[in-house]
């Protein structure tokens, strides 16, 4: 056996569970420990310190440079009290991972003396370099200044021994460079169009508030198995590898008994979560071995986005100190399920109400159809905008592989609902009489919560199906930040409730009473958007059929599903909603084709290593000693002996031989593709070209590969194979 995999091997036979005692009473006691909340804020600023911060939260006032000195001198000696050293402006930029410049809280004085010093300026505002963030040609290479402003909407906190102050990241010229800057953009402009519609309901609503609660699903690897797959390290899955003869079929790892040294893992990543304020409330094992799930309560959106991410950086660090390495990628092991992160949305009110769950009364029920009808029909109008904010090299290859949702956008109702809907759409246009108010409200609108304690199962095909209280966008990729597709789905939402209430609004003025008026508005939405809804079964092809039909897109590839972001259609709504300009979204679609192209030309060279320089070499070897054992054969036994002794062995060397071409060949080819597509100076076009002519052979030269896995002698096999990757 290759040094390299048997000294894996024995490294991972090692690894022991981590047994950690745990030192608290309750959660209770450690949850938000490490985080600057409310209790931290009261205790540590003045009483004018506090207001100013809670009003920048709940009314998005501004903070006044005096009052950010009073907050950056109680955040410091909080912070200071935990033991950090350091300050940072943790902020997402367009990479998809976060990043962090860490300056010190030591100051010299200048007489040989130092003291610990942190202004409301470096609270508030950091200059980091921006050339070297992907900025998609809003800033030039030379022209390095960027700027970072603290965001008060969601806390601060210590990793480590650092204080870290969640920011937004802009240009000089103030674009922006993140994710989160057009998020907060679409909450508020969310915050915005629902609170006016649900002034029809309720006038002491003065503030609606999107929530998010995500799922993030990941594998668990041993690290020094990690270590031995260059692919792995390199592009986050498995480029080759035979499936094993026994993987996900029997069912048997979905929910069952968490394997211990994965639950020692667990533990400790929900501690360190908990003293973050993170929420997590739910673990178990997911389908594919050593694959699980994690998951929160729901949150203010921007804060669980910044919790996801910081997360998902937590995770590695846990991980690292239990010998594992997590796999985020959607699709780390072919053959098995692959991983998403269903974000669960929904709105709620100031006043304590979930704008997507049914009330007691049948006004509270038409204020939940107002806003159930009205995401359907956001949905319907910018399918394809929502089919691009989950767009990625990595989940392209899991939307629709019996595992996910396909990439055709519909959603998902229930049977019941869909009958309220029907029995809706039946109204007569114009003035409701007293007799059809009187059966609306008590056997259409009055039944809705009767309906929902006995909903229709939920379907996993879906990509957008409602849960009894939100809406799920199953299609969102583990990798993924939730920014993106909480960015999108919230402008449209919020583009659709303004719309909404224009029509309301006209019909009123028109001489309608205003529960008619909605009515007849949400009737002529169901009608509209009657095609995006479907409740059968997304995998089959005569559902891809049907939605051809309907005229519902289905682009299975992300450089073309990225198209959609800059239609005039979505530029014209990024700009009417303030979420972002003309540059910003192009610089953005830029960005994300860049990355893709980069991603596959990555993965391009790495299989090309591992076929050339580890599959090949070792193929030949062993082929060598088949050789030597058949020319051995020939000398000790007799010609008619020799011809059947030696048959098998004469047909697996030529078959070893068939498949050392085949992979030089395709290697060959693919690298002279690579450089074609090199030279190609249009973004869109090259990420085109790297889909189109350079993925395919990656399937040609993995299949090659597996086949050699199986006849070559496993002791000579180089790279840790699946049945010792995948289970614990």
């Amino acid at each position: 056996m290759p040094q390299i995999r048997f000294s894996a091997l024995q490294e991972a036979q090692k690894h022991k569970p981590i047994e950690k005692e745990w030192p608290y009473e309750k959660v209770s006691d450690i949850f938000g420990m490490h985080t600057f909340n409310i209790r931290a804020m009261k205790e540590y600023m003045t009483p004018e310190a506090y207001k100013s911060v809670a009003d920048a939260v709940k009314k998005g006032s501004k903070i006044d440079r005096g009052i950010a000195d009073q907050v950056a001198s109680g955040m410091k000696a909080w912070a200071m009290k935990l033991g950090a050293t350091h300050y940072t402006h943790w902020f997402q930029p367009l990479t998809g991972a976060t990043a962090e410049k860490h300056d010190s809280f030591f100051e010299p004085t200048g007489d040989g003396q130092a003291i610990e010093k942190f202004s409301g300026g470096m609270l508030v505002q950091q200059e980091p370099d921006a050339s070297s963030f992907p900025n998609g040609g809003i800033r030039n290479t030379f022209e390095a200044r960027g700027y970072t402003a603290w965001d008060p909407t969601s806390p601060a906190f210590i990793m480590g021994r650092t204080l870290c102050i969640p920011t937004v990241f802009v240009s000089y010229t103030g674009e922006a460079l993140d994710n989160k800057t057009p998020l907060l953009r679409a909450l508020q402009s969310v915050d915005q169009a629902a609170t006016q519609v649900c002034q029809y309901f309720d006038r002491n609503v003065r503030k609606v508030t999107a929530t998010l609660g995500w799922e993030q699903e990941y594998f668990l690897v041993d690290a020094a198995l990690f270590n031995a797959r260059p692919d792995l390290m390199l592009t986050g899955r498995t480029l080759i590898g035979h499936a094993p003869a026994k993987g996900q079929q029997l069912d048997d790892h979905y929910f069952g008994s968490i394997p211990e040294r994965a639950r020692h893992f667990m533990r400790e990543l929900e501690v360190e979560s908990y003293k973050l304020g993170i929420p997590v409330k739910t673990r178990h094992n997911e389908v594919a071995p050593s694959q699980f799930e994690l998951a929160p309560v729901f949150e203010e959106a921007n804060i669980s986005v910044d919790h996801n991410s910081l997360i998902m950086d937590l995770m590695d660090k846990v991980a690292g100190r239990h010998n594992f390495k997590v796999l985020l990628h959607e699709k780390p092991y072919k053959g098995v399920n692959g991983s998403g992160k269903h974000n669960n949305w929904s709105l709620a009110t100031d006043t304590g109400v979930n704008l997507l769950a049914p009330g007691k009364t049948p006004k509270s029920n038409l204020q939940f159809l107002t806003f159930f009808i009205n995401a359907i029909k956001s949905v319907h109008e910018y399918a394809d905008l929502l089919r691009a904010s989950i767009a990625s090299a990595s989940n392209d290859h899991r939307l629709g592989a019996n595992e996910a949702p396909p990439a055709i956008i519909s959603v998902f109702i229930g049977s019941q609902l869909t009958a309220t809907l029907d029995a809706l759409e039946q109204l007569e246009k114009g003035k409701l009489s007293p007799e059809q108010k009187t059966d609306l409200k008590l056997n259409v609108v009055g039944k809705i919560p009767e309906i929902l304690l006995d909903n229709t199962d939920r379907n996993r095909t879906s990509p957008f199906a409602f849960t009894g209280n939100k809406f799920e966008l199953r299609a969102v990729g583990s990798t993924a930040n939730c920014a993106q597709p909480m960015t999108i789905l919230n402008t449209i939402m919020a583009k659709q409730l303004t719309e909404f209430k224009k029509s309301v609004d006209a019909l009123i003025e028109g001489g309608m009473k205003k529960d008619d008026a909605i009515f007849n508005v949400l009737r002529d939405y169901i009608r509209e958007s009657r095609n995006i809804r479907f409740e059968g079964d997304g995998y089959s092809q005569a559902w891809a059929d049907e939605a051809a039909k309907r005229g519902l897109s289905n682009v299975r590839t992300t450089p073309h599903a990225l198209d959609f972001y800059v239609t005039d259609k979505a530029i014209s709504l990024f700009e009417e909603c303030g979420v972002m300009n003309k540059v910003e979204v192009e610089a953005r679609h830029e960005i994300m084709l860049e990355e893709y192209m980069m991603k596959i030309q990555i993965e391009s060279r790495t299989l090309g290593d591992i076929a050339g320089n580890h599959v090949v070499p070792t193929a030949i070897n062993y082929q060598n000693k088949l050789i030597q054992n058949v020319r051995g054969l020939k000398e000790v036994l007799a010609a008619d002996v020799y011809q059947k002794v030696a048959k098998d062995q004469l047909n697996m060397i030529e078959k070893i031989s068939a498949y050392i071409s085949t992979i030089i060949s395709e290697k060959e080819a693919m690298i002279e593709e690579r450089k074609t597509c090199n030279a190609i100076e249009d973004a869109r076009e090259k990420a085109i070209a790297y889909c189109e002519k350079v993925l395919p052979y990656f399937d040609r030269i993995r299949y090659a590969v597996d086949k050699l896995e199986m006849l070559v002698d496993d002791e000579l096999w180089p790279l840790p194979k699946y049945r010792e990757l995948i289970f614990m």
